[in-house]
Parts: C-alpha cells; sequence; structure tokens
C-alpha cells in the first residue's frame, strides 16, 4: 500500500471516529437533559430545545439542565484539545495541564483570591486565568535554552506545580472554614454552579480560540517531523511552538476559571483519540470529543449511579484518571524514560 493510500485511510478512520464520538456526545448530552429527580421524555426534551416545551418542561430543560450539559460538553472540549495540543507539541504523553503546572497555577491563583480577598463568581474565574497563563509564562521563561524542547518544559512545568501546590496548601491553611470549603469545592472541579452566566463567556472564549487553533493546526503537523524538517519547510518553529502552547494554555485556562481543575480531563483525552483514530498526528477533532464525551459522562454518573453519594464530576475523573497516570509512568519507566 502506497504513502498516500495510508494517509487517506487513516483520514477516513479520523472522520468516521469523530462522527461517531459527536453521535457519543449528542447522546449523552441528550441523557443528562433526560434523566434527573424529575425525568423528562426524549421526546419532550427535543420538543422543549424546539422551542415548544410547556411551563414545567422548560424550567427543567432550559433553566436547570441545559447550562449544566453545555458547560461540560465545552468545558471536557476544551480540555480534551488543549491536552492534544500539549502532548503532540511536545512530544510527551505527560504534557497536560494537571501535570505540568497549568491547572496548579490556576488553582493557586484562584485560591488565594478566595481566601485573600474574598473573590467569588467572576472574580475567581478571572483570577484562575491570569494564574493559569502566568505560570505558562513562567514556566516558558525557565525552560528557554537556546530555544524550548519538550522534556525541559515538561521537567520545569513539575516542579512548577509541586510550590504551587504548596502555595495552595499554605492558604488553604491559613483559611477560615468557610473560604476553605469554597475553595476546596473550586478545587475539585465542579459543574454544580453552572449557569448561563458562566457558559456565555466560556461560549464566547471558544469561538475566539477555535479558529486560532485550527490556523496553527499545520503547523503542529508539520513539527511531528521533527524542528529540523518543519524549519526545512517553511516553518518558524520558535513562533509556532509559542503561538500554539498559549493556544493549549489558554483553552485550559479558559475551561479551568469555568469549572475548576477537573482532573486527567487532558491526560486522557489525547491517547483515546489517537488509539480510536490510529493516527499517529496529533488528532485534534477526536480528542477534543472524547473531552467532551468523559466530563458529560463522568458528571453523569457522578449525579445518577444507584447507591453513591452525589460528588463532583472531578471526584470520578480524579479515579478514573489517577490509575492511567500510574500505568503511564511504569510504561515510561520500563521503555527507558522514567529516569
Amino acid at each position: 500500500m502506497s504513502a498516500l493510500a495510508v494517509v487517506r485511510r487513516v483520514r477516513r478512520r479520523a472522520r468516521l471516529v469523530s462522527v461517531l464520538l459527536a453521535a457519543l456526545a449528542a447522546g449523552v448530552f441528550l441523557l443528562a437533559l433526560s434523566v434527573g429527580t424529575a425525568t423528562v421524555s426524549l421526546p419532550d426534551v427535543l420538543s422543549t430545545l424546539a422551542g415548544q416545551g410547556s411551563s414545567d418542561t422548560n424550567y427543567i430543560v432550559l433553566d436547570r439542565r441545559l447550562p449544566r450539559a453545555l458547560t461540560g460538553l465545552l468545558v471536557g472540549a476544551a480540555f480534551g484539545l488543549s491536552g492534544a495540543i500539549l502532548q503532540s507539541l511536545l512530544g510527551n504523553p505527560l504534557a497536560s495541564p494537571d501535570v505540568i503546572g497549568i491547572s496548579a497555577g490556576a488553582g493557586a491563583a484562584a485560591v488565594t483570591g478566595i481566601v485573600a480577598f474574598g473573590l467569588g463568581g467572576p472574580g475567581v474565574a478571572a483570577a484562575a486565568l491570569v494564574g493559569a497563563l502566568a505560570t505558562a509564562a513562567l514556566m516558558y521563561l525557565l525552560a528557554w535554552r537556546d530555544g524550548v524542547t519538550g522534556y525541559r518544559l515538561v521537567l520545569v512545568g513539575i516542579g512548577l506545580a509541586a510550590i504551587l501546590l504548596s502555595v495552595i496548601s499554605y492558604f488553604m491553611t491559613r483559611s477560615q472554614v468557610t473560604s476553605a470549603q469554597d475553595a476546596l469545592v473550586w478545587l475539585t472541579g465542579s459543574l454544580n454552579d453552572s449557569g448561563w452566566d458562566k457558559l456565555v463567556p466560556l461560549a464566547v472564549a471558544l469561538v475566539l480560540l477555535l479558529p486560532a487553533v485550527a490556523a496553527a493546526a499545520r503547523a503542529l503537523d508539520l513539527m511531528g517531523f521533527g524542528d529540523d524538517t518543519a524549519s526545512g519547510l517553511g516553518l518558524a518553529v520558535p513562533r509556532a511552538r509559542l503561538g500554539l502552547l498559549l493556544c493549549a494554555v489558554a483553552l485550559a485556562g479558559t475551561a479551568t476559571a469555568t469549572a475548576g481543575p477537573i482532573a486527567f480531563v487532558a491526560l486522557l483525552s489525547a491517547p483515546i483519540g489517537r488509539r480510536l483514530a490510529r493516527d499517529g498526528g496529533p488528532a485534534l477533532l477526536p480528542s477534543t470529543l472524547v473531552g467532551a464525551v468523559i466530563v458529560v459522562a463522568a458528571d453523569f454518573a457522578a449525579q445518577h449511579t444507584p447507591g453513591l453519594p452525589r460528588v463532583p464530576v472531578g471526584v470520578l475523573t480524579g479515579a478514573i484518571g489517577a490509575p492511567y497516570l500510574l500505568i503511564l509512568l511504569a510504561r515510561m519507566n520500563r521503555g527507558g524514560h522514567g529516569g
């Protein structure tokens, strides 16, 4: 089989996988709108979304459940896309916002705002976004040595994450009980406070970021061949790497500002997306859709699993992602990459 035929086959499979994942995301989304304390039938959900619902279904579906489900979809998509960009850009499966300090930076800024300044709502979200961007900038500067390599950036990020987690611990131990409770809920990652007031800024941010990611996707493909080859093909590698890093950090920071640092979604989405698509490249669209499915499905399971108390979505994603991280570290160590 020729190389061109292989490329076409991979692209066909990626498109098919993307369609199936989109259908799965739509199914989980409708399930989240239908099931709850008061169950609404699927036909009634669809009629309500079409503007033909009763006053009861309008309240249940449009006012109560739709903002949460849409927020879950968009937050998951943002985390999934951010993880796919970072892992492909840095060539390291550990390169996700959870591991390299982006989420810790957002968390440290948010906790500082809650505990030290009494911030809430939009103030916490703004602090988290600024914290994520500031951490990424510091990480990039510390990792710069005539350029930035993925391995060095990941190590610097892990070191910064440890420092920032210490900052979080300090403020948590010095805070009042009520402030500590608010900070702990935010740090866990939750969709409980989802509403249109949070959903609209998230949607606007993604509308602005996605075209930038689409424009940078070609650079990501070229960089997969190595920096020297990409430079030979006319790509300004340092500028492209910085632009892609900014896109990934902005996506993760925006998602974290909206719902808190929902653990391991970015880490899990890209490997699952690439495996499903059998694509050795970035697999950006499959990874984005996997992230959306993970968050909405995990939030649904966290709220409606019989016999279990309702917990924030970050508790469930953390329980799923932590074993995967241990397996990944063990594999890297056996392959001679673990030090």
